[in-house]
């Protein structure tokens, strides 16, 4: 089996980690997950990561009930972080050498994000773990997600979701929404398609980074699309 890509930067939302829990982290999720990354680690897939916190925090909700949307996004980066610290013990359980390194400075716990270091790992074939977003307010996990995959010259970055792709409409909701093969991201900026927010879209867009959207919770599909599979949408 030959990997299509060489260096990826996978982004997972926090909620997936709660399986059908209604908050917190799912041990089995964690394993799944864990079981995912480990099939692509083996084809020598280099691998970034970064996972959302909304799981066990979101400042959205958090600005609604009177908390400061800064304090509430800080509340939010915190919890990426205890997200990124399941995960990483999850993958290294399946033998998988990882480092976690954050945003905000936290050295008893994980390293500070050092691009040049991050890339050293990636190069030693140690998956990275990307927690506290941005390290700034105001900017969503997909934001510091398309960030950091600019920053280490990741090839694409794989947004892993509960639905098949990108659709014209929610599929949850509408069982006759029409799923895309593939669309530009002019395209999902005018059809206002919640791919990624709008500042990650355009990051992508200007640094010409592609982004593939697939259902994470399927067996293998992430090995499939690895492997150049007709998997989800591609947005480019």
């Amino acid at each position: 089996m030959t990997p299509q890509y060489k260096r990826i930067l996978l982004k997972l939302s926090g909620e997936a980690l709660m399986g059908e829990q209604n908050f917190g982290i799912d041990p089995n999720v964690l394993k799944f997950f864990a079981a995912e990354v480990h099939e692509i680690y083996q084809l020598g897939v280099q691998i970034g990561i970064v996972i959302g916190g909304g799981n066990i925090f979101r400042g959205v909700e958090a600005a609604a009930h009177g908390i400061h949307k800064v304090s509430g996004d800080h509340m939010g980066m915190l919890a990426t972080v205890i997200n990124s610290i399941a995960l990483q013990n999850a993958l290294e359980a399946r033998g998988i050498h990882t480092r976690l390194q954050t945003a905000i400075k936290m050295e008893e716990i994980a390293e500070p994000f050092i691009r040049r270091r991050a890339i050293r790992h990636l190069e030693k074939q140690r998956v990275v773990l990307f927690g506290a977003g941005t390290g700034n307010p105001y900017f969503t996990t997909d934001t510091a997600a398309v960030l950091r995959a600019i920053e280490i010259e990741a090839e694409v970055i794989i947004k892993g979701t509960r639905v098949n792709g990108v659709y014209d409409s929610d599929p949850e909701k509408n069982p006759q929404a029409s799923r895309f093969d593939k669309i530009t991201f002019r395209e999902v900026m005018d059809k206002n398609l919640r791919v990624m927010d709008q500042t990650a879209i355009t990051l992508c867009r200007e640094n010409n980074l592609p982004i593939i959207v697939f259902n994470v919770n399927e067996k293998s599909n992430l090995l499939k699309v690895i492997l150049g599979e007709q998997i989800g949408t591609v947005v480019k």
